[in-house]
């Protein structure tokens, strides 16, 4: 079970990776048409779609190498015991918050699916497909947060808590600023 979440989170941050290149591609053809005169149509549309995507998809992957802001102020200070209950407080409100997001999201881009809803830009392009990007992305990272609960209860350190440790350790505090 482990591989294949892990599998499925690093797919996560390999379609984030491809849209932050399909950002470059857009960005660059346009620099190259405009030196043609030309102009790429839609160009300012799919780079925002591709933006949300890149955030999206990589917030689970995110996640689980501790690289999301996360506030340890009280529980850095808290004894062993406590601590692990305020995490699982703090998962759990995580995962309520996501499952929220995830659902809302979801009934969202099937809504637009449902009525054809297109963008209103020089090409019409179908809302849904940009818009499944959210729920994706949103309830990987609800099976991450979920998976990091189950860690915890099993009385084991979350994966973000060994990774920011591990940074530590190495003398690396490019995330503590």
């Amino acid at each position: 079970m482990r591989r294949l979440l892990d599998a499925l989170y690093a797919l996560g941050a390999g379609l984030a990776a491809l849209s932050l290149l399909g950002i470059f591609c857009v960005m660059m053809a346009q620099v190259v048409m405009r030196e043609l005169q030309m102009q790429l149509p839609a160009a300012d549309d799919v780079s925002a779609y591709l933006c949300v995507a890149t955030t999206f998809f990589a917030l689970a992957a995110t996640f689980r190498h501790g690289e999301i802001i996360r506030v340890g102020v009280l529980l850095n200070r808290l004894a062993p015991g406590p601590r692990r209950a305020f995490e699982v407080l703090t998962l759990t409100l995580a995962a309520a918050l996501m499952a929220y997001v995830t659902w809302w999201t979801a009934q969202d881009m099937l809504f637009s699916w449902e009525i054809e809803e297109v963008a209103q830009g020089t090409v019409p392009i179908p809302l849904w497909i940009p818009k499944l990007v959210v729920p994706l992305g949103s309830g990987l990272l609800l099976v991450a947060i979920l998976d990091e609960m189950a860690t915890v209860l099993r009385g084991a350190k979350p994966s973000y808590v060994v990774a920011a440790e591990e940074r530590s350790a190495a003398g690396d505090f490019s995330a503590e600023v």
